[in-house]
């Protein structure tokens, strides 16, 4: 019986430790991406099924979104604050400053990233499926 009660304190023991460095290293945050609805409106007949859609996009410190493709949804968006790193497919990362418009038609897959130590902010409209 003293074996038995050995044997799962010390499996006790192993889990809490394996658990806790476990834990430990999924806690670890990623820098965030938070994007905030602002408004949303049908697209009308033209774009039956389609709503037209704005965000404000902010990348903290760090912080990017994987490489992707806009051919389901084309989008117009605008650096408000901060300094955007935007890697076009195929072609090298472009610093894009404060006030400058990118263009993500169906045709763009991209990878933006907030490569500096203040937060970048966007303003985005995008063209989505209801």
């Amino acid at each position: 019986m003293y074996r038995t009660w050995i044997g799962i304190g010390s499996a006790a023991v192993m889990g809490v430790t394996i658990g806790f460095g476990l834990g430990s290293a999924l806690g670890q945050q990623t820098p965030k991406v938070e994007p905030q609805d602002l408004g949303m409106v049908d697209a009308g007949e033209n774009c039956p099924g389609h709503v037209l859609r704005m965000r404000r996009i902010t990348f903290a410190p760090g912080a990017s979104i994987p490489m992707h493709s806009h051919k389901e949804r084309p989008e117009v968006s605008l650096v408000m604050e901060g300094t955007l790193t935007n890697t076009v497919k195929g072609q090298s990362p472009t610093q894009l400053a404060p006030g400058t418009v990118i263009l993500n038609g169906p045709e763009v897959e991209h990878l933006p990233a907030n490569e500096t130590s203040t937060p970048v902010v966007i303003l985005a409209a995008e063209l989505i499926k209801k």
